[in-house]
């Protein structure tokens, strides 16, 4: 590149860097000269960018989910110095892609962040207010890295939970509600005015007729002097015709509150039926399922109480039938014990050597393995023997049986019995 002059479009700036210059040179739109050598030139465009700023399933103050989507105008200040230096900085040489992006970026993290500071009703019915609160919340963070935000728009506001059709539904009964209360409003309006335009003309029909009877009756009156007859008939006449325009009024005024009375009943029958209609909604939804549900209650709590009685009673009758199956084994039983008892008595009185030998024949094994029991037990057994009489085993076995041999003794002593003498003659 060969010095000289540089120019540049009024959509970018140039920047130059290098000799001469403690910071880079900013041209926006214009020209300036270069050494090439020293100097270095880049280019940095000013142009507009359009982002579309998606937000889906945000959850709002309300915790409702929507979606929004914002549509923002941004660019790279050009205008002014240190604006365009700190854009400079963070987006020179670097794709406007890129730069879109992270515009975007921090644009959808405002939105978002404004969505859920706001309820549902607020970004509906005031998008003025949400867009404003973008706007200035996304210019004052953009601003450090030299973008200016020219505008935004909220484009579109989505809900997939049905929330805002809700919405729409109400406001749309709403305002068929008023419709149907001013149109009966305006219908008494007019059936008022109607009464009173009537009442009006009756009264001029009224004040009409008064002065044609005044007129007539200074009529008569001048030519009664001429002729009584006549002026009594026509008198007659007069008060027939005043009669009949009374009863007309009458019956005319009596028609208008027959009117007024039908279409009070009308709006009497109206309430009433829907009343009526409240009362039945609220017996069908309410009430009805209400005492279906005390109902069965009532019958689960009746039920259960007589499955409680008839398991105590149950268990009452088992306990009973146990008590008297135990006393019938206990008294069986201790009759049986008394009657065996009995016998052995009457056994015994009979037999009373020959049972007092057999219960002795029955211990005397007995007895033998008790006494032999302890030398059983015994480990070690030491014998001193003097060289006369029997010696190890058989010395023991002698003195067991020795043992053995006084017990007839012994039975003899305390019973009377010889039980030696009794095995003897046997």
């Amino acid at each position: 590149m060969t010095w000289g002059f540089v120019t540049c479009g009024p959509n970018e700036a140039l920047v130059i860097s290098g000799c001469c210059y403690a910071k880079p040179l900013l041209v926006p739109g214009g020209r300036a000269f270069i050494w090439p050598a020293v100097q270095q030139i880049q280019r940095i465009s000013l142009n507009t960018m359009t982002l579309i700023v998606d937000s889906p399933t945000v959850y709002t103050s309300q915790g409702v989910p929507i979606s929004v989507t914002g549509i923002a105008q941004v660019k790279i200040q050009g205008q002014n110095e240190e604006m365009l230096l700190a854009a400079c900085e963070q987006f020179l040489g670097k794709p406007e892609s890129e730069i879109q992006h992270i515009a975007l970026v921090t644009l959808e993290g405002h939105q978002r962040a404004i969505m859920g500071s706001m309820t549902v009703e607020e970004i509906y019915k005031d998008r003025k207010k949400f867009s404003k609160q973008v706007f200035e919340v996304a210019s004052s963070d953009l601003v450090n890295m030299g973008i200016t935000v020219v505008s935004y728009t909220l484009k579109d506001i989505r809900d997939e939970e049905g929330y805002l059709k809700s919405l729409g539904m109400a406001r749309t009964a709403e305002v068929k509600r008023d419709a149907r209360i001013g149109e009966a409003e305006a219908r008494a309006d007019a059936t008022i005015k109607e009464a009173i335009a009537e009442e009006q003309r009756m009264a001029s029909v009224l004040l009409n007729d008064t002065e044609i009877a005044k007129a007539r009756r200074d009529f008569e009156l001048k030519k009664a002097a001429y002729d009584v007859e006549v002026q009594t008939k026509n008198a007659e006449a007069e008060m027939a015709y005043e009669l009949q325009a009374a009863k007309t009024k009458q019956r005319i005024k009596e028609e208008q509150m027959q009117i007024q009375v039908v279409e009070r009943t009308q709006q009497i029958n109206v309430q009433e039926q829907e009343i009526a209609r409240r009362e039945r909604e609220l017996e069908a939804t309410i009430r009805r399922p209400a005492e279906a549900e005390k109902f069965r209650l009532e019958k689960i709590a009746e039920a259960n109480h007589k499955k409680v009685l008839l398991e105590a009673e149950a268990e009452a009758e088992a306990v009973r039938l146990r008590g008297e199956a135990e006393a019938y084994a206990i008294e069986a039983k201790a009759q049986a014990e008394a009657e065996q008892m009995a016998k052995k008595a009457e056994a015994w009185k009979e037999y009373k050597e020959a049972a007092m030998i057999d219960m002795f024949l029955d211990v005397l094994p007995k007895v033998a393995a008790e006494v032999a029991a302890p030398l059983s037990q015994a480990k070690k057994i030491t014998m001193v023997s003097t060289g006369s009489g029997d010696v190890g085993a058989a010395k023991l076995t002698g003195e067991v049986l020795d043992i053995v041999t006084r017990m007839p003794m012994l039975v003899k002593s305390m019973t009377g019995v010889d039980i030696a003498k009794s095995v003897r003659a046997a």
